[in-house]
């Protein structure tokens, strides 16, 4: 069950205690969602959602954006019109230590075996 909101303009995000394992596996199997990740934690911090450059309609990147949100993987917050993204690492290494960094460590490898991105 997602955390209540405040506003209309509030999104809903699962608090820490109920964020899933299987929810985050699933939300990062998507390779749009995986380059999505990949992009915030390499920045390190917030990013707006017209930052990405996803090959898909803008109704599809918002579907996998609420999937990385509800997975409880991203924290999504409007500043304006803007909406930013930001990881919640805390939240993942307090409950699956070492997860994300292998994660993102494994995807970086694929990219270079690849040649992508």
């Amino acid at each position: 069950m997602a955390a209540p909101t405040g506003s209309s303009r509030d999104l809903p995000h699962p608090p820490r205690a109920e964020i899933r394992l299987e929810a985050v596996l699933h939300a990062l199997s998507d390779p749009l969602r995986l380059q999505v990740v990949r992009e915030l934690a390499a920045d390190g911090d917030e990013l707006s959602c017209s930052h990405f450059d996803l090959p898909v309609t803008k109704s599809t990147t918002t579907h996998h954006f609420r999937v990385l949100r509800e997975a409880g993987v991203i924290r999504q917050i409007y500043r304006g019109t803007a909406k930013m993204n930001g990881l919640r690492r805390d939240d993942l290494d307090g409950l699956f230590p070492g997860l994300l960094d292998s994660v993102l460590a494994a995807a970086a490898r694929q990219a270079v075996r690849l040649g992508s991105r």
